[in-house]
C-alpha cells in the first residue's frame, strides 16, 4: 500500500460518523473480565445474562431514553452494567461523566474492585487514558482524564464536591444509601440530578440499587414514576409469558426439593428450563408512556453458575421467617422488594381513615375522663393536637389544630394559652380541661419554648426532647437547664424531659393494627369522621427501619406534625403529678364519678352532691388554705374538682 493510499485511509477513518454502537454490542466487542472479581473471567458475553441487555442499551449514544432505574438483586450483575455504561462511554461516547457512591469506603472499595480491573483488562478502556502514570495529575485516584472527556468518582459524604461537578453522563450505585451518608441534608435525587443541567439534550442518568425500606426508599421512588418493566419469560407448556415471582415457587415441606407453577396452566417448571426460557424472554412495561425507564429482577432469574438455585433459595427463605433482620435482608437483598414490616401494613392512612365514627369531636364520649395535649414547635406555627383518655389509656383524639405565627413572637403564644386552657365539652353535661402538655424545645425556638415553660400560663406545661436512645423510657426525669446568678442549676428553673419517641411509635403503631379486625366499641384508638382527612396521613406518616432501629418519613407523604403531637401527648399522661398510666380501676372509678357530680343538677356551686359536702377547709395562721390536687374536672361554672 502507498503512502498515500495510508494517508488516506486514516483521513477517511478520522472523519467518518461513528457506527451506531450500542453498549452491549461494545462489551460484547471490547470488554474482558478480570479474575479479581468475577465468577467468569475472560471475554464478557451479554447472552449469559440477557436481562442486561436492554437496561444496557438505554445507556448508548443514539438511545433516547435519558433517565433509568435498576431495581436489581444483589448478584444479578448491578455493576458490571454499570462498568460496561462507564467504558462505552469513555471508549465510544466520551464526555464528562461522573461514577458516585454513597460512601468514600463504598467508593475506594469500587475504585479497587470495580475500576482498576476495568482499566487494566479491557484495552479499549485502557487506551483512552491520557496517562496511567500513578503520580500525573491527570489519573489521580478519583479523577481520570481521558480522550474527550473527564471521570469524576465522588461520595455521599462529600456533598460540596458533588455540587461543583458538572458531567454528561451520570452513573449512580447504591442510591438507598446516600441520605444517610449526605451531612447537608439535601434530597440526593434532586442533589444528583442537578449534576447534569448544563446538558438538557444529551445527558444520561443511570441508577442502580437494591431498594430498602417502602416508604422511604429513593429507589422505589423513582421506580413508581418510570415505566415499571418486569422481564417476561414464555412457560415451557402453554407458552403464556408471565414474570418469575417468588409466590409461584412451591416447595415441599422438608425443603428438599423445589419447582415453579405456571399461573396460567399450572405446568411444572423445572429450574434446569429457565435458561432457555430467560434467553426468550422481555421486558414489558407495566407503566407504559412514562419518561423514565425502570427495571426490576428477582434472584429466580440467577443463571446457572451464576447465583443461588433455586433450593438454596428456599432454604435461606425458610431460616429467615423467625428473624426480622434477616427477612428483610432476603426482601431486600434477593428479591428487591422494598421491606415493610408486617405491621405497618395494617396502618396505612386510608384503612385508619376508614374506621371513623360519625361522632362529634366535642362534646367528647363518655368514656373520656382525662385530657393532655402535644405540641410541635416549627418556625411559622404551633401544630397542638389535644387527645382524651379513658380506662386504660383508650384513646380519642379531641382535635388538631395549627396555630399560625413565629413562635419568637407573643401572638401565637397568647393563641396556645387560650386553647390549652379552654374547658372541653363532656359527653355527661360536665367539663374537662387540658391536665397537661408536652411541647417540642429541639427546634430553632428552643429558648421561645422554655421561656413560655417558665410563665406558667398553663397546667403541666413541658419543654422535652426526643431521646436518642431507641430503648429511651416514655418520660425521663426532668434535667434541670437554668442556671442562678452563682453558676449553679437552678432548682426553682424550668426542667427539660426526654421522650421515647421510637418506643411509642411502636406502641401507636401495634395499637392500630391490633384495632383493625375489632369492632368500634372495642377499639383502643377511636377517631371521629370531624377529623381531617390529612390528620390521618399524618399519623401514619413515618415507616419504621430495622436495620437502623428507627422510624424514618415516608417519602412524598404528608408532614409528621399529626404524629408527633400524639407522641408528645401520649408522653403527657406520663407526668410525674399525673401518671395516667399507672391509675387503677378505683382511679378510674373515682375521676369518673367526680365528672358524673360535677354535671348533677344537685350539685351546688362547686360540682359536689350535698352528701358528699365536705366541710370548708381552715385557714392556717397565715390566711392561706392547703393545696389540693386538681383532678382537671371543671364544673360549668369553672371551679376545678
Amino acid at each position: 500500500m502507498t503512502a498515500t493510499a495510508r494517508i488516506a485511509g486514516v483521513i477517511s477513518r478520522a472523519i467518518a460518523p461513528r457506527k451506531p454502537l450500542t453498549v452491549s454490542q461494545w462489551a460484547d466487542a471490547n470488554r474482558v473480565l478480570s479474575s479479581k472479581g468475577s465468577a467468569e473471567p475472560g471475554r464478557w458475553r451479554t447472552s449469559r445474562n440477557p436481562p442486561l441487555r436492554e437496561p444496557m442499551d438505554c445507556m448508548s449514544a443514539r438511545s433516547p431514553v435519558r433517565d433509568v432505574v435498576c431495581m436489581f438483586p444483589i448478584q444479578f450483575g448491578k455493576t458490571a452494567l454499570s462498568e460496561n455504561a462507564l467504558g462505552y462511554t469513555m471508549d465510544h461516547n466520551p464526555g464528562p461523566v461522573m461514577v458516585c457512591l454513597p460512601g468514600e469506603v463504598s467508593m475506594n472499595k469500587w475504585i479497587a474492585q470495580k475500576l482498576n480491573p476495568l482499566i487494566e483488562e479491557t484495552p479499549a478502556v485502557r487506551r483512552t487514558l491520557t496517562s496511567v502514570a500513578s503520580r500525573d495529575a491527570s489519573n489521580t485516584r478519583t479523577f481520570k482524564d481521558f480522550a474527550g472527556g473527564q471521570l469524576y468518582l465522588e461520595h455521599g459524604g462529600s456533598p460540596s464536591r458533588l455540587k461543583s461537578t458538572t458531567v454528561r453522563t451520570l452513573i449512580v450505585d447504591e442510591l438507598d444509601e446516600f441520605a444517610d451518608n449526605l451531612s447537608s441534608g439535601d434530597d440526593p435525587v434532586a442533589m444528583l440530578e442537578g449534576r447534569t443541567s448544563a446538558f438538557p439534550a444529551t445527558s444520561k442518568r443511570l441508577y442502580i440499587s437494591t431498594p430498602g425500606v417502602r416508604g422511604v426508599s429513593r429507589t422505589e421512588q423513582l421506580w413508581n414514576k418510570s415505566d415499571q418493566r418486569r422481564f417476561h419469560v414464555a412457560c415451557p407448556e402453554c407458552e403464556h409469558r408471565q414474570p418469575l415471582e417468588w409466590s409461584g415457587l412451591q416447595w415441599t415441606p422438608d425443603g428438599s426439593s423445589c419447582w415453579y407453577m405456571c399461573r396460567e396452566c399450572s405446568a411444572v417448571i423445572e429450574e434446569h428450563q429457565k435458561t432457555a426460557m430467560i434467553a426468550g424472554g422481555e421486558w414489558v412495561a407495566g407503566n407504559p408512556g412514562a419518561p423514565m425507564r425502570g427495571y426490576t429482577i428477582n434472584c429466580l432469574y440467577y443463571q446457572l453458575g451464576l447465583g443461588p438455585r433455586w433450593l438454596d433459595l428456599v432454604r435461606m427463605w425458610i431460616e429467615a421467617q423467625n428473624d426480622p433482620a434477616k427477612l428483610k435482608t432476603f426482601v431486600n437483598d434477593r428479591l428487591a422488594e422494598c421491606w415493610e414490616d408486617p405491621a405497618m401494613r395494617a396502618v396505612r392512612h386510608n384503612l385508619i381513615a376508614d374506621r371513623v365514627e360519625p361522632l362529634p369531636l366535642r362534646p367528647v364520649p363518655a368514656w373520656v375522663l382525662a385530657v393532655t395535649a402535644g405540641i410541635d414547635t416549627q418556625d411559622n406555627r404551633l401544630p397542638v393536637q389535644l387527645v382524651g383518655w379513658g380506662r386504660g389509656l383508650r384513646c380519642w383524639p379531641i382535635d388538631y389544630v395549627e396555630l399560625p405565627g413565629d413562635p419568637a413572637e407573643d401572638d401565637v403564644w397568647a393563641a396556645l394559652t387560650d386553647l390549652l386552657n379552654r374547658p372541653i365539652e363532656h359527653a355527661s353535661g360536665g367539663l374537662l380541661r387540658v391536665e397537661a402538655s408536652a411541647q417540642d424545645a429541639a427546634g430553632h425556638r428552643t429558648e421561645a419554648v422554655k421561656a413560655y415553660v417558665r410563665r406558667k400560663l398553663v397546667r403541666r406545661h413541658m419543654a422535652i426532647f426526643g431521646a436518642k436512645a431507641n430503648n429511651a423510657p416514655v418520660l425521663s426525669k426532668g434535667t434541670m437547664v437554668d442556671v442562678n446568678w452563682r453558676n449553679q442549676l437552678d432548682k426553682r428553673g424550668i426542667k427539660i424531659h426526654h421522650v421515647g419517641t421510637v418506643g411509642i411509635k411502636h406502641h401507636l403503631y401495634s395499637l392500630l393494627g391490633r384495632d383493625a379486625e375489632k369492632q368500634p366499641d372495642d377499639r383502643m384508638i377511636r377517631f371521629s369522621d370531624e377529623l381531617e382527612p390529612e390528620y390521618f396521613g399524618g399519623l401514619v406518616s413515618e415507616t419504621y427501619n430495622p436495620a437502623k432501629n428507627r422510624f424514618e418519613k415516608r417519602r412524598g407523604g404528608p408532614r409528621n406534625e399529626p404524629l408527633d403531637t400524639w407522641v408528645y401527648a401520649y408522653a403527657a399522661t406520663h407526668h410525674p403529678e399525673l401518671r395516667l398510666h399507672r391509675y387503677t380501676k378505683a382511679d378510674w372509678d373515682a375521676r369518673e364519678a367526680r365528672l358524673g357530680n360535677s354535671a348533677s343538677p344537685a350539685s351546688d356551686s362547686r360540682g359536689t352532691p350535698p352528701s358528699e359536702r365536705a366541710p370548708a377547709p381552715r385557714s392556717d395562721s397565715r390566711g392561706t388554705q392547703p393545696a389540693r390536687r386538681n383532678s382537671g374536672i371543671v364544673t360549668k361554672d369553672g371551679w376545678g374538682l
